[in-house]
């Protein structure tokens, strides 16, 4: 699928909800309701810059204003991604990616399956086929969007489902998924990061559990030939570029801002497959890859492959992997692995040890020529507080990480925990902020870019307890709004998530520029328009019924508030593949089509073509109707499905 991202619709090219009477006047006519255009459309006004609101809480964006950033929000065990509107915290989108979704039409559409199914590796083919062809499930934990020179370009946002090792990438005109992937060789898809410079490049994927190799049924007891695999996935062709084995279970990483190192947290090891074994040892280790030698083996040759895979696969364990792979000692069990918008330090947090270690990233080509030894590369590990998990920074040289079982945010200086590292007497500690409860990811605004601003902090809160009304044994999260733009952090809002997310992104919004409507030239639905081309159909001027055997193939062009078809009739047993074209280029003017009692529904934004196939298993008259709000007569857009025993 070609990089369409860029090709936005220009504005003058569709219409606003104001100007909707005349864009629908002709359709109106046809209908005979030329008088109800204008219900179809709210007052669409100009809005004010998000600085122009009286509110003196900076979150609060006054009716008609604009947030300032896009937030990226993983949907956790639910398997979405949310979009966020930052400062208000509202939520205004839901992307789905690994879930179902009965809204959209997501995991139910033809266009939506074949994403869905088209990266797996056999064996996920395999298991997925035993549940209808589809994961029935998804854990999204890390939304990063894709870098040009350090910061930002708008052109995807990619993340990962824990539970069926799959990557994920979404476009940002459209704000759909457009490619998923399943991992090979591994188990447990947890910390992603993308390359930073020059450009994303590669999205780096950390595999958590270990486990044998091929995983085909040999070795099952024995451990020692576990292992798991950190993978390179080239993000404008979404396959495996190549895998580095490694010693340990990979948690998170982070890359550096040349395209040159990536930081990855490692627990267990020790190699333990239970509890207790995997906490024998008081140190575990963070490995450092080096991206240009790798590169140069697998061009070289210098590779195996498992199994059915063809995915390069070099050895980067702590006993061989010199080439490739350098292990520093950090105190047991490390998480997260944040680097500074400066490119000149790396976080890691330390979860069982209060402190956090700063790796300097200019050390490490010293580190792979062997003139220094590992822990050199460690210049500062400042004791924080009980539980740091994370950290994320400001344009100031200051340092946020929170800290999970003392549930504060702990905010310090870069700079003075690297002096008291070197002896003298400064405490990098600047302010410790209790936050509500057990926070686990934070993140700044702008903060994993070059374009670190300093304004906002989000904390990402594991419980809620007492902060809303009950609503069961099932509480939500919290999510806090912190101002981090003075001296002190202050608390400004709380807001309740549902399904635990795991991270999120803070993007400002002049990065991203999302369409208004659909491009007609767009890939999305070239296999419908293949096939309309093979039965003589153009989708976006024709309404007809194709009979091919007992495959009915449906044509509808939808134009508010009318179906191009009123009528369908098929036979009993036939399967039925029906493909809506919504030609109503006016934003914010959705269709759908739910056939009733059929189970099928799906969702058709501004110029998009969308499909879906059914068999048509029982005999009687079924309505389809347009479900999402059009129009005046939107209770009136429908029509019959007639099955003929």
């Amino acid at each position: 699928m070609k990089d369409n991202v860029n090709n936005t619709v220009k504005e003058e090219k569709g219409l606003s909800r104001r100007e909707l009477l005349g864009g629908t006047t002709k359709v109106a006519a046809v209908a005979g309701v030329a008088a109800l255009a204008v219900s179809a459309g709210g007052v669409g006004t100009a809005s004010k810059a998000v600085a122009s609101s009286p509110s003196k809480n900076k979150s609060h964006i006054a009716p008609g204003d604009l947030d300032e950033y896009y937030g990226f929000w993983s949907g956790g065990q639910a398997g979405d991604i949310r979009i966020m509107g930052v400062p208000s915290m509202r939520e205004l989108a839901s992307i789905p990616v690994f879930n179902y979704c009965g809204a959209t039409g997501w995991g139910q559409t033809n266009e939506s399956k074949e994403i869905l199914t088209e990266g797996l590796t056999p064996e996920g083919r395999e298991l997925a086929d035993a549940n209808g062809g589809l994961y029935l499930n998804g854990d999204t934990h890390h939304p990063h969007p894709s870098f040009t020179d350090g910061t930002y370009d708008g052109r995807y946002v990619f993340i990962n489902d824990k539970a069926n090792s799959r990557v994920a990438r979404i476009r940002c005109d459209v704000m759909r998924t457009d490619k998923i992937i399943q991992v090979p060789n591994v188990q447990a898809i947890h910390g992603l990061r993308v390359q930073k410079f020059p450009r994303t490049g590669y999205v780096f994927a950390n595999g958590e559990f270990r486990i044998p190799s091929p995983n085909d049924g040999r070795d099952l007891e024995d451990v020692a030939k576990y292992q798991t695999m950190f993978s390179a996935i080239d993000g404008d062709t979404m396959e495996v570029a190549w895998q580095v084995i490694v010693s340990g279970n990979l948690d998170n990483n982070d890359t550096d801002y040349n395209g040159e190192y990536v930081v990855a947290s490692c627990y267990n090891s020790e190699n333990g497959v239970t509890l207790g074994e995997m906490m024998e040892a008081e140190r575990d280790h963070v490995v450092v890859i080096n991206v240009a030698a790798v590169e140069a083996a697998v061009k070289a040759g210098k590779f195996k492959t498992i199994g059915d895979s063809k995915v390069p696969v070099l050895d980067g364990t702590k006993e061989n992997g010199e080439k490739y792979t350098r292990y520093i000692d950090i105190p047991n069990s490390p998480h997260g692995v944040n680097t500074a918008p400066d490119g000149r330090h790396i976080v890691v947090n330390g979860k069982l040890s209060p402190t956090v270690s700063v790796l300097a990233v200019a050390k490490f080509p010293e580190l792979f020529a062997g003139k220094i030894k590992p822990r050199d590369c460690v210049v500062a590990e400042p004791e924080l507080g009980l539980g740091p998990l994370h950290t994320a920074f400001d344009n100031k040289g200051n340092a946020y990480t929170t800290l999970f079982l003392d549930s504060q945010i702990c905010k310090w200086n870069v700079d003075k925990a690297l002096a008291a590292h070197r002896g003298e007497d400064v405490n990098p500690i600047i302010q410790k902020l209790d936050v509500q409860y057990q926070p686990g990811h934070n993140h700044t605004s702008m903060g994993e870019t070059k374009d670190a601003d300093g304004k906002w902090l989000v904390s990402l809160n594991k419980f809620s307890k007492d902060r809303y009304i009950n609503v069961g044994p099932l509480k939500p999260e919290n999510d806090q709004l912190i101002d981090i733009s003075g001296s002190k952090m202050k608390i400004v809002h709380d807001g309740p998530t549902v399904s635990e997310p795991h991270d999120c992104t803070i993007v400002h919004r002049s990065k991203i520029n999302p369409s208004h409507i659909w491009d007609r030239n767009d890939p999305w639905w070239e296999t419908a328009r293949q096939q309309a081309k093979a039965d003589g159909v153009v989708l976006e001027e024709d309404s007809k019924i194709i009979r091919d055997g007992n495959k009915v193939r449906v044509y509808i062009v939808s134009i508010a508030p009318t179906f191009g078809l009123e009528e369908i009739k098929v036979k009993k047993g036939d399967e039925v593949t029906i493909y809506v074209t919504n030609m109503d280029d006016v934003e914010d003017l959705c269709h759908g089509l739910t056939l009733t009692n059929y189970g099928v529904a799906m969702e058709i934004q501004p110029n998009q073509t969308q499909s879906v196939t059914f068999k048509a298993t029982r005999a009687g008259v079924y309505w389809y109707y347009c479900q999402w709000f059009c129009h005046a007569l939107h209770m009136e857009m429908r029509g019959r499905f007639i099955v003929e025993g």
